[in-house]
């Protein structure tokens, strides 16, 4: 039996491929696949750069010297000496801070008094003002390092006023020695290499279900023996098969960028019934609307929120992804995804018979 008779059979196979090979046309397509393919492709080169948005103060640019002054600028000083990156030059008056910094020989200033208590009780508090530069290209780096010093300062009094305190706190744990590129790499660039494919599918199928619509190429099924669910289905079989493929790429071109990803099989799974899920909203929103503009807004509108809305689950997908990426996946990591594949089988159905019973010439 030839290969045209089998995909006769179903002509939503045939659909299907015709949507994918169209694909190639649409040019704002193929630069969203080119920009994820590039960040997939250069991500351990683009991970530097990207880290240094996510936590400014990993990366190494210099030190900070920072002006300190002030009754306490002992202790003050002795916190800025304890963060790297920063270094600490000490002055008489506050003034004289200031006017260095106005001259351009510091890049901030800390100024530390002792102030009595707010509940009126014995000893003193250190109140530190801040003095930082505004719209410096530096100021977001110095004003991170700067929140570290004082989180220090805080700490390191907390240690030495405990004999004064009630009751003796619990001991801190040490600070671990871990890189922010690890993770950054899990837990912001494989979810968002993961889940953009999905959020395009969807919104591609809005696109070449309304598509049809207005162009009234749907009245041809009075004339063929296509059903409007075939027609309907074999365009939401190309969207959904679409974001996997694009996803086991990254994940292939992350592995040659050195980062391993644990899990993959799972993943995909993991992806396919998002896919499913967002391209059942999408073909929805087109058939109900019919209309482009308003059908692609309420999407991107709902995705968003349903996206946003899932922080309320135990584990929301991003988290889901990132422990099956890592290779620490709990019981409930697979409750998720049981659920989402459950939730799609349930969209697939439930699509299925609407679109079964709708009639083209309502559209």
């Amino acid at each position: 039996m030839s290969r045209k008779q089998r995909s006769g059979r179903d002509p939503r196979l045939t659909i299907a491929k015709r949507e994918l090979s169209s694909l190639s046309r649409e040019k704002t397509i193929v630069l969203a696949l080119l920009i994820q393919l590039f960040v997939a492709a250069f991500s351990s080169f683009l991970v530097v750069g990207l880290t240094s948005l996510y936590d400014p103060g990993s990366v190494a640019g210099g030190a900070v010297e920072i002006g300190v002054s002030g009754e306490a600028s002992e202790a003050l000083e002795r916190a800025v000496a304890e963060q790297s990156g920063t270094s600490a030059i000490l002055f008489a008056q506050p003034a004289e801070a200031q006017a260095a910094f106005d001259a351009g020989r510091v890049d901030a200033v800390l100024v530390a008094t002792n102030e009595p208590p707010p509940d009126g009780g014995a000893g003193s508090v250190i109140q530190v003002d801040a003095t930082a530069p505004a719209g410096n290209i530096e100021t977001t780096l110095i004003v991170v390092q700067i929140r570290e010093v004082l989180q220090t300062l805080e700490r390191q009094e907390r240690q030495d006023r405990v004999q004064w305190l009630p009751e003796t706190p619990l001991s801190l744990p040490e600070d671990a020695n871990a890189s922010p590129y690890y993770g950054f790499t899990y837990t912001v660039l494989v979810p968002l290499l993961l889940f953009l494919p999905p959020f395009i599918s969807g919104s591609v199928a809005v696109d070449t279900v309304t598509e049809e619509i207005e162009r009234g190429t749907l009245e041809l099924l009075r004339v063929t023996p296509l059903r409007l669910v075939d027609i309907i289905g074999g365009k939401a079989l190309a969207m959904t098969l679409l974001a996997p493929v694009q996803a086991a790429l990254w994940l292939a071109l992350l592995g040659l960028n050195g980062i391993a990803v644990a899990n993959v099989l799972t993943l995909l799974v993991l992806v396919t019934a998002i896919t499913v899920i967002v391209v059942g909203l999408g073909v929805g929103l087109g058939v109900t609307l019919g209309k482009r503009r308003p059908a692609q807004l309420l999407y991107s509108m709902l995705a968003l929120a349903i996206f946003g809305t899932l922080v309320a689950l135990p584990e929301h997908p991003a988290t889901t992804a990132a422990k099956l990426a890592v290779g620490s996946p709990q019981a409930l990591t697979f409750v998720h995804v049981g659920a989402y594949v459950l939730l799609g089988v349930a969209v697939i159905v439930l699509g299925t018979r609407v679109m079964d019973r709708v009639d083209p010439e309502s559209l």
